[in-house]
């Protein structure tokens, strides 16, 4: 049974309309997500993200009624998928040195796109953000070294990476060596200089042995 909306609207069980609603919401999500990662939050207006999509502010009112909660939601489905991604890392590769080696792919795969990591331009803004965005920035990026953390410790057990101080100082010098190795990049136009800087800096965890679990070694 349809239950009457405000402002006198009635709301629709029609699964059509149901299904182009979510479309449209995750049109917006495309585009404002590109528009953060290539001109930063403060950077767009909703006027942008209409002009694009061809519809009109009132509609991206209603999906979104304040830009925070825009934000908000820009972050939970990029934290998502990149969580997903970390996932897919440690069923796929058993090395601590090659998990951190895709760690940084996943970097060069957004700069190949002509953008930058989303929390990486988030955080730069974070002075200027609504609070509940600096929020969610800094779980995004807690989550990043808690999971970078749990690969230090495994390479540092079976000796295929060394450091000295703790895994998570290590782990924060790794996430902030590669956001700010993307910002460099970008700013020279190529993403070789970006796979430069992550190599020098993974290379310099090179320990005393390399497990045989992720390709076979010579006998």
């Amino acid at each position: 049974m349809a239950v009457k909306a405000q402002r006198g609207t009635v709301a629709s069980d029609d699964p059509g309309t149901s299904r182009r609603a979510a479309d449209t919401r995750t049109r917006i999500l495309d585009v404002a997500e590109r528009l953060v990662q290539v001109r930063g939050f403060n950077g767009f207006s909703y006027a942008d993200v209409a002009a694009e999509l061809a519809i009109t502010k009132a509609s991206l009112h209603h999906h979104f009624p304040s830009k925070a909660g825009l934000g908000e939601a820009l972050i939970a489905r990029y934290a998502e998928r990149f969580a997903h991604a970390l996932v897919a890392i440690d069923a796929d590769t058993a090395a601590a040195p090659s998990k951190l080696d895709a760690y940084a792919g996943l970097y060069a795969d957004v700069l190949r796109e002509g953008r930058m990591c989303l929390c990486g331009m988030l955080a730069a803004e974070y002075e200027t953000l609504p609070t509940p965005i600096r929020g969610a920035v800094v779980a995004f990026l807690d989550d990043n070294e808690a999971w970078l953390e749990r690969v230090l410790e495994q390479g540092r057990n079976d000796g295929s990476l060394r450091f000295s101080g703790s895994a998570g100082d290590t782990a924060r010098s790794i996430l902030s060596g590669l956001e700010g190795a993307m910002l460099v990049a970008r700013s020279h136009g190529e993403v070789e200089g970006f796979q430069i800087g992550a190599t020098l800096l993974l290379t310099g965890l090179a320990g005393t042995v390399q497990p045989s679990s992720d390709e076979p070694q010579d006998s």
